[in-house]
């Protein structure tokens, strides 16, 4: 597992759900209902293009959250790191 090397090359802290805990993964399970619409369970995601994959990603860092205020995940990634750039 290659978590310990982003945890320590990014610098921020990595958590883990519990076991048998769904309620701490609703952001994951959210995310995977969201990404399913471009990923349908027939396809192999080793067969896609890093083209076709950065599309899915964009349109998933494009889509406006309630959790996060009606704000799209790409505006509160670049407000976070223009803070820590201050």
């Amino acid at each position: 597992m290659d978590w310990p090397h982003l945890q320590a090359e990014v610098g921020t802290q990595t958590w883990f759900c519990d076991p048998s805990a769904p309620w701490q993964k609703g952001t994951v399970e959210n995310t995977n209902r969201r990404a399913r619409r471009w990923l349908l369970r027939e396809i192999d995601p080793t067969k896609l293009t890093p083209q076709h994959l950065e599309v899915i990603c964009a349109r998933l860092n494009a889509t406006p959250r309630k959790c996060l205020g009606w704000k799209t995940p790409a505006e509160v990634f670049k407000e976070k790191v223009l803070d820590q750039a201050a």
